[in-house]
């Protein structure tokens, strides 16, 4: 791993170490979690990691193979969504207002439901538009049916006949009205309770040409709500092969483009670089949560504390993993609510540190107070967000909070220095170098790291001091976490463990 690691960037490692060392009453707060979060934020690389190594020469390849490989990828990535994303659903399309596709859309429907109603405005009616209409509603009912719905395909078939409507026509027999109630009756039957209303609403329409449009828009509707259905129906079996199929697919993909483990390999290495730093710069006997007791971290811990430097990922100047690609956005997210956590729990953390020792201890009140503050970091994730202004705000409101909870609590009100202090140690949690919000970063990221290696099936270990606050909202964010990494690991562990056994050789 050392050749990996520029110069500059050790020199830096070193420089903030010593700068550190002179604030021994934060280091002796601190402890080896924050050793932890320093290991884990040094891992920004130098410009030059930001290029992709060469370590295996690109293939040309073929417009067919690309073309095969993009719909292998998309497949894949599709099966992924459905699998890690519980509330994954498929949403009707709807194309952007004023756009070209909107507009040609509009005038082809404008132009079919006029050429539909001159048809049946004849003297006698012509009924070719309104059977071809009919015959792509049977063939949409039918699609609905499951196996079992017998009786219901036996009935849409004989009444939808449409050879038999055709004849009906050709001879002025032909009652579009009451086939139309018979479509909707059908619909009633198959549509989802959530589909009633629309269902119901087709029943009052009169006008012919009107509702055969409501009809469509309300199949439309119907064909999502099957095809979310299905989704959850297939969830637990998708489950069962996705592991194989994501590998399969993704072997396919490494198989045309050799290099496709360049990044992983390069953020393995880092990892095991870092984690074996961190356990010679502990006292003896000390060591990361699972990484043995060996001078070689072994391979699992290794993988850990690989994931946990991903929630401090710089997604603008770095390339994410390969393996991970699929889920970039979930880390993201995942990264922006735990810097949400660390800004919270620090801000709750001082605030009770200098109110009277009661009043942490009113559970409405503390519940108030995080609520409170969550609001006001809500849009941290914008880039119009500034933080300090934020917590400008919040010290306000946190103090007036504080001094009403004081006084109908009836312990000795704030007086206006303790005020002072208290907002200018909330604005001073802006900075990433602020003592208080290092803590809450460090603690948060050694919660992540002793769960991850605690395994799946344990119970959530202890919240370290000072995140009892905010211990809800880290377990939900631990959960998810640990849940995407343990679905990643079961896809990718023999890539890793092939990469790993090279790495960790050499160290």
């Amino acid at each position: 791993m050392s050749d990996n690691l520029d110069k500059s960037n050790i020199n830096e490692a070193e420089k903030s170490k010593s700068n550190d060392s002179e604030q021994s009453l934060e280091d002796a707060v601190e402890g080896s979690d924050e050793t932890l979060q320093k290991k884990i934020k040094s891992g920004s690389p130098s410009t030059q990691r930001v290029q992709r190594p060469h370590s295996s020469p690109p293939r040309f390849v073929t417009v067919d193979e690309l073309l095969e490989t993009a719909k292998g990828v998309t497949n894949m990535v599709l099966a992924h969504e459905i699998v890690v994303n519980g509330d994954f659903r498929i949403k009707p399309v709807e194309l952007p207002e004023d756009s070209l596709e909107k507009r040609v859309k509009e005038i082809v429907h404008k132009a079919f439901w006029d050429c539909l109603s001159v048809q049946l405005s004849e003297d006698p009616p012509t009924y070719d538009h309104a059977i071809k209409l009919v015959g792509e509603i049977k063939e949409t009912l039918l699609s609905f049916l499951l196996p079992g719905h017998t009786s219901l395909r036996n009935q849409i078939t004989e009444v939808l006949d449409l050879d038999l409507i055709k004849q009906e026509a050709e001879n002025g027999a032909l009652d579009i009205s009451k086939l139309a109630e018979f479509i909707i009756g059908i619909m009633g039957t198959l549509c989802a309770p959530a589909r009633d209303e629309e269902v119901r609403k087709l029943k009052d329409i009169k006008e012919i040409v009107s509702l055969f449009r409501a009809i469509f828009s309300v199949l439309d509707l119907m064909k999502v709500d099957m095809a979310n259905f299905a989704v959850s129906s297939i969830r637990p079996h998708l489950m069962q092969q996705s592991v194989e199929y994501e590998r399969k697919k993704f072997q396919e993909l490494l198989e045309k483009q050799p290099n496709s483990l360049d990044f992983v390999t390069q953020w393995l290495e880092e990892a095991a670089d870092d984690l074996m730093k961190y356990k010679n710069a502990l006292p003896a006997g000390g060591g990361a949560a699972g990484s043995g007791d060996g001078a070689v971290p072994n391979p699992v811990a290794v993988q850990n504390y690989a994931y946990l430097k991903l929630l401090k990922w710089d997604h603008l100047q770095r390339p994410f993993p390969e393996t991970v690609l699929m889920d970039q956005s979930r880390f993201q997210e995942l990264q922006l609510q735990l810097e949400q956590l660390t800004i919270l729990g620090a801000v709750l953390l001082v605030t009770f540190s200098m109110a009277a020792s009661g009043i942490s201890s009113q559970a409405n009140f503390a519940e108030k107070l995080k609520m409170i503050v969550k609001i006001l970091l809500t849009d941290m994730h914008l880039p119009s967000f500034h933080l300090k202004d934020a917590l400008t705000t919040v010290g306000e409101k946190v103090c007036l909070e504080v001094s009403s909870c004081l006084s109908l609590c009836g312990f000795t009100p704030f007086t206006t220095d303790k005020e002072t202090v208290l907002k200018g140690q909330i604005q001073a949690v802006a900075s990433p170098d602020d003592p208080i919000r290092r803590i809450m970063d460090a603690r948060i990221l050694t919660f992540l790291e002793t769960y991850l290696a605690s395994g799946h099936q344990k119970p959530l270990p202890a919240v370290p001091g000072g995140l009892g606050p905010v211990q809800k909202e880290l377990e939900e964010v631990a959960v998810k976490f640990v849940r995407l990494v343990n679905y990643n690991k079961m896809v990718f562990s023999p890539y890793y463990d092939a990469i790993l056994s090279k790495i960790l050789v050499r160290a």
